[in-house]
């Protein structure tokens, strides 16, 4: 296939013949219209036909902004000035925007042209609240009130700010203040005359230059309470293990006219620090105890209690003193052995035995799991002998530890005990029960990491 037509070398850079006999010409430009000619040869002759490629100039984009809408115009030159509009509609006021047309026709879509220049819509009235208007806390005498700001998009117009309505529940008239900045989420009202703890109806609405718009959804806000004025009283704390201590108290009543309580602050420390730094543990709500964990064995600790609100701290109980229990038993059982029959499994070890300094063992946990299960079934036995009613048709993996008024000591290593095959158990006859076997566990031991 020969092409002919061609009014400057450039331009064969850029065609092609596709497989199909179409011609393609890439980043075509106005200089590139004109007369093509097709003309195939063979031995038998030649053909030849012809056709004249118009080029549109680009399109030329004009926009118009009005307060919600914009009109795009589209105006090719090849069409002699013809306006083509699309209508724009539900934007949002003083937003900025910019624009883009495609051309589609039955080959596909064209490219987008230019993006117009930048347009802005007209300001007008706010009309979106903000949202989640909360409150309360702060200092004495203070009516603290928040909300989250409104997004620049949707303030509608410059000069910005919020409007703060509050008044006493029950009242008639609204106090109001000003908030300047558009990016304030909070308003601060104070004044002596204020009681602690009172309830407020609050309003926050929305303006800017073109005037003010609407309000929020009236919300009840409670203006700052007082820090609690009583301790809690009969603080006791006794030690549960080598590392735990349960304080207990008689709780405060749990709201009054002036202030609430939150929970409870505990401190405490041991012989050797200093009570200004002392660690310390929050609870949350009117419980009467908590448990302190974390200690050192066979060490006295100091604690002394107050209770808190969002005002602050009352005062200290009375100090008490606690001593926690000796460690619990470091050597693990050892010398374990087990017997396995058809239905049972029966475990024996040495007993453990603690060293002067630690706790002394008042029985044993035995856990034991399927090697397929993810959590162990534990058993507590105060002998070194335990008998398990467990089908043998599983491998099973069991430790050891003992426990004493320190916690629970060492585990033992990890002891897999295999599967016994059964011949009733898999289908077979006659019936056969499996010899009692005694094995040490030299012979059948697997260490592993437990859990």
């Amino acid at each position: 296939m020969v092409l002919q037509g061609f009014h400057h070398v450039t331009l064969l850079s850029r065609v092609s013949v596709l497989d199909n006999g179409s011609l393609r010409i890439s980043n075509i430009t106005k200089l590139d219209a004109g007369l093509y000619t097709c003309v195939a040869r063979n031995q038998f002759g030649v053909a030849s036909s012809a056709g004249t490629l118009v080029v549109k100039e680009p399109t030329i984009i004009t926009s118009k902004a009005t307060q919600l809408d914009v009109t795009v115009g589209e105006m090719p030159a090849s069409l002699g000035g013809q306006q083509l509009t699309a209508r724009v509609v539900e934007l949002s006021p003083w937003v900025e925007y910019e624009f883009r047309v495609l051309a589609t026709n039955s080959i596909g879509t064209g490219e987008p042209s230019k993006p117009s220049q930048k347009i802005k819509t007209q300001d007008t009235l706010p009309r979106t609240t903000p949202a989640r208007v909360s409150g309360g806390g702060g200092s004495r005498s203070e009516l603290v009130i928040t909300w989250e700001p409104v997004p620049e998009e949707l303030q509608c117009g410059p000069g910005f700010g919020y409007v703060v309505a509050f008044r006493p529940l029950g009242g008639q008239s609204w106090m109001q203040a000003a908030v300047t900045s558009p990016d304030a989420s909070r308003y601060i009202f104070k004044n002596e005359s204020i009681p602690p703890f009172s309830p407020f109806h609050v309003k926050v609405g929305v303006y800017n230059n073109k005037g003010e718009g609407p309000f929020g959804p009236v919300t009840t806000i409670y203006s700052a309470e007082e820090e609690p004025s009583r301790a809690p009283s009969r603080v006791r704390a006794k030690s549960l293990s080598a590392s735990e201590v349960e304080v207990s108290w008689k709780p405060l009543p749990w709201s009054t006219s002036r202030t609430r309580i939150m929970g409870y602050e505990l401190r405490y420390w041991s012989t050797k620090d200093r009570p200004d730094t002392a660690s310390v543990m929050r609870t949350v709500g009117n419980r009467t105890s908590a448990v302190i964990r974390g200690l050192d064995p066979s060490s006295t600790y100091y604690i002394k209690l107050k209770t808190y609100n969002s005002a602050g701290v009352g005062p200290d109980s009375a100090v008490v003193n606690v001593t926690t229990k000796r460690p619990p038993p470091s050597q693990s059982p050892l010398k374990v052995m087990w017997n396995a029959t058809d239905s049972k499994l029966i475990l024996k070890w040495d007993h453990v035995k603690a060293l002067e300094n630690e706790s002394e063992v008042m029985g044993y946990k035995v856990m034991y799991k399927q090697s397929r299960q993810s959590r162990p079934s534990v058993v507590e036995t105060n002998s070194t002998f335990l008998e398990l009613s467990l089908p043998v048709d599983e491998d099973y993996i069991i430790q050891i530890k003992p426990v004493s008024e320190g916690g629970e000591g060492s585990s033992s290593k990890q002891i897999t005990i295999p599967r016994i095959a059964v011949a009733h158990a898999i289908g077979f006859a006659p019936e056969r029960k499996a010899l009692p076997m005694l094995v040490t566990l030299s012979l059948y031991c697997t260490v592993r990491t437990f859990l």
